[in-house]
């Protein structure tokens, strides 16, 4: 049984988890390095350990001082939140032999999917639609012009082992394909260490789909309806909704039905995320992602199942605490990350927070870390927190996440609530008829 949980991340996700596990009566180690050790999940942790400097490399993806931090406290699981080591099977290899308890999937399924070219071909042995493009990575570029060919351009090369938008290019006809080709094996081999790249079909106006999972050890898999996150910068996500205004109930039921039974397939433990691109009424696989995602709580809004607490029972053994039948879609939820970045330019503003006002009122949530005083290091993410609202309809929802966004305030830095207050207000997205390249071209940025 779990009785002690060391949160290897920081920032939100890790006062997230905190939370969770105070909640359900466990204790918490809150991992940090030198530049965090005044963040509230240290501060409010049970125990906390300094695991190096300020450069993550020497602390947050430290494996080994995240590992000796365990047994000196006597923790029984890590949680590794996203990012950081979420989906590195081989920390989660480590965890298991150190006899701890991992809570994620297993290392092979965190492994199969963090490569591409083998999530997809997994996806396809268990029914899952996929992008059409090359069975596996391009070794020539004689061999890539025959698929591009047969595919039909527009095509979009990508990295195997990728992520964030690294090593992704699209080649719109021949004359540009070698050069899309070199430089996304180019940005692959210095993001990732492999400069293993595939084609698939480029999509001209998809919408981003993804459908939440979650399975225990005991055969039980729920899927927790979607979340559209088709507002994107530079495949960054800024803006989350669900359900997506794109589907229908029968058009989310379907696909969510399709992905669980993948997921039993492949045998599968905890949270997990299928990531769809959606276009004329067809889905496409593009990835799955091994960890809670950073959108979760529009899932927690819709549904009232709290995905932190589940993913911690299903890594103690436990049943889910609930069946399909009771995953019930009630309201519409949206998410906005607030980031330290100029709302024009995105130039990151580290720094001292000297006001932090955050909104109130029915169905609205902060999952932020900061606090007036806080300061904002440069060496990590620039995510400050997610304001998330939830209304009995879109239209209620739209109009209580304009009034939060008004309320909010957060001094000394840079922040994109401008841009998000100018969102609310556009009539793509009041209408929800927006996909993943619009937000670029709102902009100005195409």
């Amino acid at each position: 049984m779990i009785e002690k949980v060391l949160i290897a991340n920081r920032g939100e996700i890790a006062l997230r988890i905190h939370r969770a596990c105070k909640e359900m009566g466990i204790a918490t180690v809150a991992v940090h390095s030198e530049a965090d050790r005044d963040a509230m999940a240290v501060r409010l942790a049970d125990e906390s350990v300094c695991i190096g400097p300020a450069s993550s490399q020497e602390s947050y993806l430290k494996k080994a001082s995240i590992l000796a931090a365990a047994e000196i406290t006597g923790a029984d699981a890590i949680h590794p939140g996203y990012g950081f080591l979420s989906e590195n099977a081989q920390f989660a290899e480590m965890v298991e032999a150190h006899d701890l308890i991992f809570i994620g999937p297993t290392a092979d399924h965190i492994r199969t999917m963090g490569d591409k070219i083998a999530a997809k071909q997994a996806m396809i042995a268990t029914g899952v639609p996929v992008v059409p493009g090359s069975e596996g990575g391009v070794s020539s570029i004689s061999e890539a012009k025959k698929i591009a060919k047969k595919i039909g351009y527009p095509v979009l090369v990508k990295a195997a082992s990728g992520g964030g938008g690294r090593g992704m290019k699209v080649a719109q006809d021949e004359k540009v394909l070698e050069i899309a080709i070199q430089t996304a094996k180019t940005e692959a081999k210095a993001a990732f260490g492999d400069d293993t790249v595939y084609l698939e079909k480029y999509l001209g106006k998809p919408r981003h789909i993804e459908i939440q999972i979650i399975a225990d050890t005991h055969g039980n898999v729920c899927h927790l309806w979607e979340r559209d996150c088709s507002l994107q910068r530079r495949h960054q996500k800024v803006f989350e909704e669900a359900p997506s205004p794109a589907l229908n109930q029968a058009q989310r039921e379907e696909i969510g039905t399709i992905v669980a039974r993948a997921v039993k397939k492949l045998g599968y433990r905890g949270a997990g995320t299928m990531e769809f691109l959606y276009e004329d009424g067809k889905f496409y696989f593009i990835e799955m992602n091994t960890r809670l995602q950073v959108e979760h709580p529009v899932t927690e809004m819709i549904t009232g199942i709290d995905l932190v607490r589940e993913q911690i029972r299903v890594a103690d053994g436990k049943k889910l605490s609930f069946s399909q039948e009771d995953v019930l879609l009630v309201g519409h939820a949206i998410e906005c990350r607030i980031n330290a970045e100029h709302p024009e330019t995105f130039v990151p503003s580290p720094g001292t927070i000297t006001d932090f006002h955050p909104p109130g009122g029915p169905d609205v949530r902060l999952d932020s870390a900061a606090y007036a005083g806080y300061r904002i290091p440069p060496h990590y993410d620039s995510l400050i927190g997610k304001l998330i609202v939830h209304g009995r309809n879109r239209n209620e929802c739209v109009m209580r996440l304009r009034r939060a966004l008004d309320e909010m305030v957060i001094g000394g830095v840079n922040t994109t609530l401008p841009l998000h207050r100018r969102l609310v207000e556009a009539t793509d997205v009041i209408d929800g008829t927006y996909n993943i390249h619009w937000l670029e071209e709102f902009l100005g940025l195409d």
